[in-house]
């Protein structure tokens, strides 16, 4: 599913439909669109300062690897932005979280290169209790970049049957951040790919 591929009319009128929203050329020739990536609760575990890092994984971490990758994309949904900071956080296959040590263990940020991209690996989060429900297993995001409004959400994962009760992953809005886990290669390399659009600040 291809945010970028726009059916093309008129100058002023809407250029293009996907299913991630709409691209207009507005009066002043600039584009805007309503390709926003939604946002998400930001949780209690949230951690500042994390380490500049791409690579979440320990020699002996348990659980199933996977690469964690996109672009960030400027409100007009087509500028990739370049040094876009991106955070990712998550709990282990225990479903816990490290809140406390100096190793910030499933934690790091990085800032995005000249095309707009970011890449992470890390493993596939557990699971934990939210009262009597099981969490569906979930990233968490923040994205925060010069000349747009700061993002934080979450995604989740295709098939994950805690889904459908869960009160976060569960509302319309989440639908575009539930995402299918892709074996991209011969050697089975796991891909999760998140391309993520900013409103404008």
């Amino acid at each position: 599913m291809d945010r970028k591929k726009f059916i093309f009319t008129s100058a002023f009128t809407v250029l293009g439909l996907s299913t991630f929203g709409s691209i207009i050329k507005l009066p002043n020739g600039k584009f805007g669109g309503d390709c926003e990536t939604t946002n998400d609760i930001l949780g209690p575990f949230y951690r500042p300062d994390a380490p500049l890092r791409s690579n979440l994984t320990t020699p002996g971490l348990k659980g199933t690897r996977i690469k964690l990758k996109g672009k960030v994309y400027s409100s007009d949904c087509t500028t990739t932005l370049k040094g876009a900071m991106v955070e990712i956080w998550h709990c282990n296959t225990e479903g816990e979280y490290d809140n406390n040590s100096k190793d910030f263990r499933q934690r790091g940020r990085l800032i995005t290169n000249a095309k707009g991209e970011y890449s992470f690996d890390t493993i596939l989060p557990g699971k934990y209790l939210n009262g009597v429900l099981y969490r569906p297993a979930h990233i968490h995001f923040r994205v925060t970049e010069g000349n747009s409004k700061e993002l934080i959400s979450q995604i989740y994962f295709k098939g994950d049957p805690n889904i459908e009760k869960d009160p976060w992953a569960s509302k319309d809005k989440a639908e575009l951040r539930i995402l299918q886990i892709i074996p991209e290669d011969t050697n089975g390399s796991l891909v999760v790919n998140f391309d993520v659009y900013l409103g404008e600040d």
